[in-house]
Parts: structure tokens; sequence; C-alpha cells
């Protein structure tokens, strides 16, 4: 796959855009790191976004995020690894993500009010908001991710 075209040097000022509203969910929204590992790795997996599932996996490794953890995800609601906080949040992730198949139904959201204050739910919608901008630019322009040395086939 060749890539597209460089988004950062074609419209900096609409990449410095996007980039300033991921700074404020990394380091100024005040969500739990684990949550944003999950939210982001969860719509990366339903979009396809190879670079953004690569980048975020070893992310999530980095911040000590079991592999069991970050493998099950895209099978959430078969595995006991995930708490209710957890699962309420892949399901808006889930839905926001597929929105034209969803509408975002009550029974996705109504499962955030019981762990999250209105504040949080709307920082976390954000969050969504923000990992689907960055894997339609990543797919949408063919962005590659590194292959590691390792991972190379002989």
């Amino acid at each position: 796959m060749k890539r597209r075209l460089d988004y950062t040097t074609a419209a900096p000022d609409a990449y410095k855009a996007v980039l300033a509203l991921e700074q404020y969910v990394k380091q100024q929204s005040g969500l739990d790191r684990r949550l944003i590992h999950l939210l982001k790795l969860r719509a990366s997996q339903i979009n396809g976004c190879a670079y953004c599932v690569d980048m975020h996996s070893k992310e999530a490794r980095r911040d000590g995020m079991s592999e069991q953890w970050i493998n099950l995800i895209c099978t959430w609601r078969e595995s006991p690894v995930y708490d209710e906080r957890e699962r309420a949040v892949l399901a808006w992730t889930e839905s926001l993500t597929n929105l034209a198949q969803t509408g975002a139904p009550d029974s996705d959201f109504e499962p955030l009010r019981q762990h999250f204050t209105e504040e949080e739910i709307a920082k976390l919608t954000v969050a969504i908001g923000v990992i689907n901008i960055w894997n339609r630019i990543a797919v949408g322009f063919r962005a590659q991710h590194p292959v590691d040395a390792h991972a190379k086939a002989a």
C-alpha cells in the first residue's frame, strides 16, 4: 500500500488542530489512561487502522497494560478481563465508532451513567471522536506503521 499524502505537511494547521485536541485528551482531560488506551484500541480495531492499533498497543504495553488485556479487547464481550466501567466505555466506543449503524442507543449510553459523571462522559466522547479522526486520517491517507525487525516475514 502506497502512502497517498503527508497530511502533516499538506495541511499543517489542520494537523496541529487535531494534535491539540489529542493533547487535551492525554494531558488535560483527567481521564484514566487505561480507559484512553481501551477506547483508542477498540475504535482503531473497528476502523481497520493498523497504524493506530500498532501504536496504541505499544503505548498500552509501555504503560503497564497486560498482553491479555490488550489482546482480548477485540473480543471483550466474551472475556472476564474487563470490569463494568471498561465494558461501558467499550460499548460506547463501538456505538459511536459505528454511529451510522447504531444511532448511539440508550442501551449503550445508560451504563456510562452508572460509572461516570456527565463531565467524564463528555470527555470520553471527545476522546472517542479524536481517535476516530486519527483513524480516518491514517486509513484515508494510507499511513504505514513501522514493521518491527523481528516481525518481518523471512
